[in-house]
């Protein structure tokens, strides 16, 4: 039987109970959710085949594939073919996990102004990590993007996406992984939100120069600054969604 990856002291035969109750492959999921949650599992570890996991669990090869299927789609499994090939547990990206988050955010019935007030409670608040821990490779990638921004504004081809990839990737200053899932699950309704209030004024210099005095401000390390920059910016946001009445 294969066992888990080099290195673990988990045995997976001693792991996994046997369930008898309806929907038996969430069930099943939950299972593994917990033993990673409890480190008896970890990103790299290669399951049991799925003989084995049906003998273990007591279940149908049938409904251990759609436990698998689960956990391959919330991005905890990576499945593998050829003789090498399993089931091995993975750690989710900030992407994968921010894009859950988005799919529930989008059936929720949220204004521009909802997004706007939410965006200027979670930028500002993530604001002084991201002055203080982004490094050079960050701030250059900001300031390529403020350049590609101001061309494009220049060319009368600039799209919202541009300053929604900017916010994010302010955001990856952070380098904390929670903060990241955060605002990559705004992706979408961030988008929305910018949309509305470009429909009233599209993003011209004004916009370019903030961002670009932004990342000065980072640059340099000045908290103030930066707050004073982003401050305006999303206030200037919030008055053409209807944030301020």
């Amino acid at each position: 039987m294969e066992t888990t990856r080099s290195g673990s002291s988990a045995d997976p035969s001693e792991l996994f109970s046997r369930v008898n109750v309806d929907r038996v492959s969430q069930v099943i999921v939950d299972q593994i959710k917990l033993l990673i949650r409890d480190g008896r599992l970890s990103s790299g570890d290669r399951l049991p085949s799925e003989r084995e996991l049906c003998q273990r669990f007591g279940v149908s090869r049938v409904t251990v594939r759609e436990a698998l299927r689960v956990l391959e789609a919330g991005g905890l499994v990576t499945i593998k073919v050829g003789s090498h090939g399993g089931a091995f547990l993975t750690s989710p990206s900030a992407e994968r996990l921010g894009a859950g988050l988005a799919d529930l955010i989008s059936l929720t019935p949220l204004t521009a102004a909802n997004i706007t007030e939410a965006r200027i409670i979670v930028e500002l608040g993530i604001l002084s990590l991201v002055v203080e821990r982004a490094t050079e490779e960050d701030i250059a990638d900001l300031l390529t993007m403020v350049e590609e921004s101001r061309q494009a504004v220049e060319k009368g081809e600039y799209a919202i996406e541009m300053s929604a990839a900017f916010h994010t990737r302010v955001a990856a200053c952070t380098h904390n992984p929670a903060i990241e899932m955060l605002v990559q699950s705004f992706h979408g309704p961030l988008l929305m939100s910018l949309q509305e209030s470009h429909v009233d004024a599209p993003m011209g210099h004004q916009g370019t120069d903030e961002h670009r005095a932004l990342t000065y401000a980072i640059k340099d390390r000045d908290q103030a600054a930066a707050r004073e920059v982003m401050t305006r910016h999303l206030e200037r946001t919030a008055r053409r969604v209807g944030h301020d009445g």
